[in-house]
């Protein structure tokens, strides 16, 4: 087999035999290439014999057709807790009892950059058939791993009557809390090594699955109150997980060190179990100080404003960007061509930064809303002579599956905008996505209220859960009769309510005139998120694809 037959068949992170050095060499069965499994590809670096790249996955179809190469067995600790341990627990001011009450082991194992050393091993899933072992150096902070850790640490020693969660960084920090009678966990992998404006970064959503795991235990516990270490990538990972979660349960406790571990061997664990005490919460609703914005005042000061997402047509960011928590309304007449731009911006998103988009789209079929969403990635159609080939398909399907869900309702109830909303943060919980579709409105819903009244409560219902777990949504919404020829419909001639202007961030109405397409935008709250003003843009009718028109890009039209 060849390097890149070998690679592909792998489906998780971890360490291999490297295929290149291993048989040449005396110690054959160490296991010296790291690979990094991504969406489209795997990466790998062999540290013996330096050989390193990326080669690409096989493509979608060819994925669900194979076998998926199951992870290797990881043998269980036994009841013994070896020295190792003991007295690593000991130099870390962690009365070494404490690993009597989890599944830990000692062992050398081999580091890349330091050969072998002695390591404790933190095992996690069950102790009678884990599912990883992750181990770490007991002298220079090195890690490896056994296996794939998929799970919160810790889960299988809580108690089994919770009210709160507590959620740190890493094992030790665990170990930490529970020598001060705190019982917690950590996530599997740290806190994200790329972070962007104190935010996760989209291409690592995916790593954020043991979220989706637990949610039974997340959902019937009171509170979640975060402990996590005192940097950026500490309240990196605490924004990510309250996005997920939903921050109106989510605390944070504040640390006088640098973490739970560095609190306990310099503070005592009173300085830890005073931290729970004085855990605030994020804020969401209420009454705060100015005090209670530290960061976010900080961060603007010494980063200014956030700026929106570039939709991928460079004339019309000039107008509109995406900017997470917000909501946009988008009217137009029909046939105007507004779902068919609302799928080309997000497609550009999804290819440029690596976003999740949840689509509840009632008047196009999934499979084909799949077909047009293809056409934009390929380029060209998915019928007729000049259709795209099946290997252009099979690509564009299989970015498709990581970038996009469909919410559809299979019990023939009619959706509710609370429906939605339940289902999408399911899918922030389990994929992390970050735009929401609902296209259009009518389809819902919204018996027992009048028109004004239910718009005016189903548009709330909607910002409030948008800036509570920092998604975009986008609200499809048809004008309320025809204007004449030359009338282009803008947010005050929605059927229904005054609400449609009011309520929107930005609002835009995609319009057809005389064969050309122009995008109008007629709201934008921040200035430093988009403006008034109009642009028109190229649309190619086989393949529905937006692009910018040469002579616009450095031009836009004045304000309406």
């Amino acid at each position: 087999m060849t390097l890149e037959q070998i690679l592909t068949q792998y489906t998780e992170t971890g360490r291999i035999k490297c295929p290149v050095c291993s048989s040449n060499r005396k110690k054959s069965h160490e296991k010296t290439m790291g690979i990094t499994v991504e969406t489209d590809r795997v990466v790998y670096q062999c540290f013996h014999c330096g050989i390193s790249g990326a080669v690409r996955r096989q493509t979608f179809m060819h994925q669900l057709k194979q076998v998926k190469v199951p992870p290797k067995p990881v043998d269980p600790p036994t009841e013994h807790v070896p020295e190792i341990v003991t007295n690593f627990l000991t130099q870390r001011g962690i009365n070494p009892e404490i690993a009597s009450q989890f599944p830990l082991v000692g062992s050398e194992k081999y580091f890349a950059g330091v050969g072998k050393a002695p390591a404790i091993g933190f095992v996690y899933g069950d102790p009678k058939k884990p599912e990883a072992i992750k181990w770490r150096s007991t002298g220079e902070k090195e890690f490896t791993q056994q296996g794939s850790a998929r799970s919160f640490f810790g889960l299988n020693q809580l108690p089994s009557e919770l009210t709160e969660l507590v959620i740190c960084e890493g094992e030790m920090d665990v170990l930490a809390l529970a020598a001060a009678g705190i019982p917690a966990v950590s996530v599997p992998n740290g806190a994200p090594l790329k972070i962007s404006e104190k935010r996760v970064d989209p291409a690592d959503d995916g790593k954020y699955s043991f979220v989706w795991e637990a949610r039974e235990l997340i959902d019937s516990v009171e509170r979640i109150i975060f402990c996590p270490d005192n940097d950026d990538p500490g309240k990196a990972l605490v924004e990510e997980l309250a996005r997920r979660i939903g921050r109106a349960k989510c605390w944070v406790m504040e640390l006088p060190q640098k973490d739970a571990n560095d609190t306990l061997r310099e503070s005592g664990p009173e300085a830890l179990k005073n931290a729970l005490l004085a855990a605030k919460p994020l804020p969401l609703e209420g009454v705060y100080l100015a005090a209670d914005f530290e960061s976010q005042i900080i961060n603007l000061y010494d980063q200014g404003v956030v700026k929106g997402a570039s939709t991928g047509l460079e004339s019309l960011d000039k107008l509109y960007t995406i900017l997470p928590g917000q909501l946009s309304v988008v009217t137009g007449l029909p046939g105007s061509g507004k779902s068919e731009l609302i799928d080309q911006i997000c497609v550009n998103i999804a290819m440029q930064k690596g976003w999740r988009f949840a689509v509840a789209s009632f008047e196009n079929p999934p499979h084909m809303h799949i077909a047009k969403l293809a056409e934009k990635i390929v380029g060209k159609p998915f019928f007729g002579s000049d259709r795209m080939t099946e290997e252009e398909r099979d690509y564009a399907l299989g970015f498709l599956n990581d970038h996009f869900v469909f919410l559809q309702s299979h019990d023939g109830a009619p959706s509710t905008v609370q429906s939605i909303i339940d289902r999408t943060k399911q899918a922030v919980m389990r994929m992390g996505v970050r735009g929401l579709i609902i296209d259009p409105y009518n389809y819902l819903d919204m018996a027992g209220d009048s028109e004004h009244q239910a718009i005016s409560k189903m548009l709330t219902d909607i910002v409030l859960f948008c800036k509570s777990h920092e998604i975009h949504a986008w609200f499809v919404a048809h004008p309320a009769k025809q204007l004449p020829d030359s009338g282009v419909p803008k947010g005050q001639h929605i059927s229904g309510s005054a609400a449609w202007f009011a309520k929107a961030d930005c609002g835009i109405t995609v319009h057809r005139h005389k064969n050309q397409t122009e995008v109008h935008c007629w709201k934008s709250r921040f200035k430093w998120v988009g403006s008034i003003g109009q642009v028109e843009l190229n649309y190619d009718l086989p393949t529905g694809k937006y692009s910018d028109k040469p002579e616009n890009i450095h031009d836009v039209w004045g304000p309406l």
